[in-house]
């Protein structure tokens, strides 16, 4: 009778273990990027641009970051990390999106797996569209080289002008997922 109560027990806790890794998994809430003037020229994006490909990775945002909730969301310190994905889901879907995105050179090492929508924006957390492997450094066509922590400081950047009330939050989404190269030179390479 004991030995069938710890056999109980063990399924109970292994289930629950299941059902807590396939939580922690998903996706989580997302919406699609908000609707605004579409860019006047078309974005070239996909391998050897330092843009997403972005039919892979549209960019998602998070459905609770709104305009009304800036100071209990993104503009509360500490709320992008309260958020942000354990590394080991991210360190998995690298190594997918790698593959997807028919990226030849496969290192690990050279990218990082970069969300579109920066959380620190309201974007969708564990949403793979909303997620890509962004090189560490692109060559770009015309001999300029960039590099990730470029678009970390646009971050930083947009995010100072929406919780300053500067910029619109919809309107540093769609800059910041549209063509950043473009966003972060028209903000003075930040």
């Amino acid at each position: 009778m004991r030995r069938r109560t710890v056999v109980i027990a063990l399924a109970v806790i292994s289930l629950a273990a299941v059902l807590a890794a396939v939580v922690l998994w998903l996706p989580g809430p997302r919406a699609s990027l908000p609707v605004g003037p579409s860019p006047s020229t078309a974005i070239v994006d996909g391998p050897g641009t330092g843009l997403p490909n972005h039919r892979l990775t549209p960019g998602t945002v998070n459905p609770a970051v709104t305009p009304a909730t800036l100071t209990t969301t993104i503009c509360h310190a500490g709320w992008a990390t309260s958020v942000r994905p354990p590394s080991a889901y991210t360190s998995a879907l690298k190594i997918i999106q790698i593959r997807e995105y028919g990226y030849p050179d496969t290192n690990t090492r050279d990218y990082q797996e970069d969300h579109l929508v920066p959380l620190e924006l309201g974007g969708a957390p564990r949403d793979p569209a909303n997620l890509w492997p962004e090189p560490n450094l692109t060559l770009l066509a015309d001999g300029t080289q960039t590099t990730s922590s470029q678009k970390d400081n646009l971050e930083d950047y947009l995010h100072a002008e929406v919780c300053a009330g500067r910029m619109p939050l919809a309107d540093a989404q769609r800059l910041i997922a549209g063509d950043w190269h473009a966003a972060w030179h028209a903000a003075g390479e930040p």
